[in-house]
């Protein structure tokens, strides 16, 4: 269905389209009118050493001189016990009944704490802030005193902002009302569209039947005169498609997010959205209701063979939404309820890639050319990363779009031994790194695809060339772990002659970059070499992280706390997407991650099984190799918390989905007792020369 064919309908169905706008808009105005407005009071304290401990070097006399070091720990300490339920109870028989919040002061390295209350009634909100304020400074006290601290070596709290007088949170108040405006909005979008479809079908039924009973004489008078007219209306409604040719379809519109995920830094997302707020995200949605909109016209329907990954996705979104009842259950701060919301947006964004890919093409010409678009676009993004290596700099810093802001501040070029490590238009350079590995097998079919012999060397090769250059110079285990995995899925599945001289290439690939970039082996093989004598300081600090997530989950180890809760502001980094979805989503969440992963790898081994070509056994193998990456990597980062990252794996995860329809409908029936013999390709009728 193409943007002219949506317009018509809107056109035809205008009165439900406005009266459910124009109802939105009346609820938008009572909930603006009626819903009072939320202030927010604010108040900073500091956490300082004793004086005795202050008279000690390096000090001397003044306890501001420490304000960081240990202290940074123990308002951690302060932090978890003033936002757990026993504080709650003792603040709630304070008089603090409104939400507060308690957390790290932004921007700051030291033991700063920012407290925050937010309620309906200013002057109450103000007094609770001081309650909050003087509350801290006793619960550290009474911390120190369980602990056996004399009172001379106290740490102290001392007030830095004073509660400051509370300001209205229009904000949130707009987002709300602009919340339910957006929901009438599309409401009447996607009801024009259902009665639009009813309509329609309830017109091929009438002139169905109108025919049927002319063919079979049941009268012998013409048809009605609204008969005739709803027959009429249809044929031209065939005519028409007939004459506009190819429309709009689900992979020019892939297409369009591809185009919006890997040139637009992922950094750079919409004003109030977060990490999700992505124009590639947005753009998937509004593909959504597309793919909506022509279902519900009748003008498409799901691909057969091709349910899989709809239902895995089925499973995901019912996971989400389990831990999203456990997060509004056991009262979160205003900061996780924000992070819920946004991981209902990326569970929709996720559920439009898959959808469309699965059930949106239909051709495999088609499904080809998205998957050939892929892999040229993140070949660009490879070409980037080099130029971002070898000038020592990030190019995504110097790309500003109007009206996007970047959701991750102060981005730094980070850097590992002497080397620059590039993350091009991702967030981070394990996104880059990951995000191409995912990718490469799928580049290496498509240069030894057949079909793709008379292209020029260079253009089949070249993408190989650039990805899988790109990923060592991230210096990273990821990417090379990624690299490795590749090789070692793919390669044993060639003909010796290939298989040989791949072994070759990539051994003087090695030889080429000791020569070329001096040292990059050397830091690469001394950051496995500190992995497995266990003296390396970051795994030493996830194997700590991973013994932190324990209380969390023994807390609610079905459900988690909730899908998008477990922010880096709030709690820490995971550096594993299973630790962390263990935090989110619980022993729930963590088996249907399993289960997407699996499922991805089960997909390329039955297209590989099935294929009655090289090449698409190859495919097959691309997909395999591809989904075997993704359940490794997810393992040494939070892989799906980057859009670009999970934006390619559920495209690959569909894509290999969908391809298994193709082959398993192309496939040859097996022999039956009642016919045994193998199906005879029909032949041309000949017509019959005069």
């Amino acid at each position: 269905m193409s943007i002219r064919d949506m317009a018509a309908v809107l056109r035809r169905r205008w009165y439900v389209m406005a009266s459910l706008t124009l109802l939105g808009l009346v609820a938008g105005l009572h909930l603006y009118r009626s819903v009072p407005v939320e202030y927010q009071s604010e108040s900073s304290v500091a956490l300082l050493d004793s004086t005795a401990v202050a008279e000690l070097a390096p000090t001397f006399g003044n306890p501001i001189s420490n304000a960081g070091g240990s202290l940074v720990v123990t308002a951690d300490v302060l932090i978890r016990t003033l936002s757990g339920a026993d504080a709650a109870r003792a603040l709630h028989g304070l008089g603090v009944t409104d939400p507060y919040a308690v957390g790290f002061a932004a921007n700051t390295s030291g033991p700063m704490l920012t407290l925050s209350v937010t309620g309906t009634d200013r002057a109450k909100v103000l007094q609770e802030t001081n309650v909050l304020t003087s509350f801290a400074g006793e619960q550290l006290n009474a911390l120190q005193t369980a602990a056996g601290v004399q009172p001379a070596y106290f740490v102290q709290t001392a007030p830095v902002v004073l509660p400051q007088t509370p300001v209205p949170l229009l904000k949130s108040r707009y987002q709300q009302v602009l919340g339910v405006m957006i929901l009438g909005t599309t409401a009447g979008f996607t009801l024009s569209f259902v009665t639009d479809g009813v309509l329609a079908a309830r017109r091929r039924r009438r002139a169905a039947a109108e025919s049927a009973r002319e063919v079979a004489g049941e009268t012998g008078t013409p048809a009605p005169r609204r008969s005739r007219r709803a027959a009429l209306r249809v044929a031209r409604e065939r005519l028409h498609e007939r004459r506009r040719g190819r429309s709009l379809d689900a992979a020019a519109l892939l297409t369009g997010y591809l185009a919006l995920a890997l040139f637009i830094p992922s950094n750079l997302t919409l004003p109030g959205l977060g990490g999700v707020g992505t124009p590639a995200n947005a753009f998937a949605l509004l593909c959504l209701l597309w793919y909506l909109a022509t279902w519900l016209t009748g003008r498409i329907r799901p691909v057969p063979g091709t349910r899989l990954p709809r239902i895995v996705m089925l499973l995901l979104a019912l996971a989400v939404l389990g831990s999203y009842l456990a997060n509004a259950t056991r009262g979160s701060s205003h900061k996780e309820v924000l992070g819920a919301d946004r991981g209902l947006i990326g569970l929709l964004v996720w559920v439009s890639l898959v959808v469309l890919v699965t059930a949106g093409i239909h051709d495999r010409p088609r499904l080809d050319v998205l998957l050939r678009r892929m892999v040229v676009m993140g070949t660009v993004v490879a070409a980037i990363g080099f130029y971002d290596f070898f000038t020592a700099t990030n190019i995504a810093d110097k790309i500003s779009i109007p009206g996007l802001q970047s959701s991750v501040p102060q981005i730094a070029t980070l850097d590992r031994g002497s080397f620059t490590r590039p993350r091009s238009t991702t967030a981070q350079p394990l996104e880059f790194g990951g995000m191409l590995a995912i990718l490469l097998p799928f580049a290496v079919q498509q240069a030894f695809d057949p079909v793709r012999r008379h292209l020029a060397r260079w253009r089949r090769w070249a993408p190989v060339v650039l990805m899988g250059g790109a990923l060592p110079l991230t210096v990273s285990r990821t990417s090379i772990i990624g690299a490795l995995l590749v090789v070692l899925v793919m390669v044993p599945r060639w003909k010796p002659e290939r298989r040989w001289a791949a072994i070759g290439l990539l051994g003087a690939s090695v030889a080429a970059f000791k020569v070329i970039i001096p040292g990059l082996i050397g830091t690469i093989t001394a950051l496995f070499a500190s992995f497995l004598s266990n003296g390396d300081s970051s795994t030493q600090a996830r194997t700590v992280k991973y013994g932190a997530i324990v209380p969390y989950l023994e807390q609610r180890p079905l459900f988690g706390r909730g899908f998008g809760t477990f922010t880096p502001n709030l709690y820490f980094f995971t550096d594993n997407q299973y630790m962390l979805t263990l935090a989110e989503m619980g022993l729930v969440g963590v088996a249907v991650l399993l289960v997407l992963f699996f499922t991805g790898i089960h997909q390329g081994g039955a297209i590989r099984r099935l294929a009655r070509t090289e090449s698409d056994r190859e495919l097959g193998q691309a997909f395999f190799a591809s989904a075997v990456v993704s359940l490794v990597i997810s393992a040494t980062f939070d892989s799906l918390s980057f859009p670009m990252f999970a934006g390619m794996f559920f495209l690959t995860i569909a894509a290999g989905g969908s391809y298994l329809g193709f082959i398993r409908r192309s496939a040859p029936k097996p022999r039956t007792a009642e016919s045994p013999c193998p199906p005879v390709p029909a032949t041309p009728s000949r017509v019959p020369v005069p």
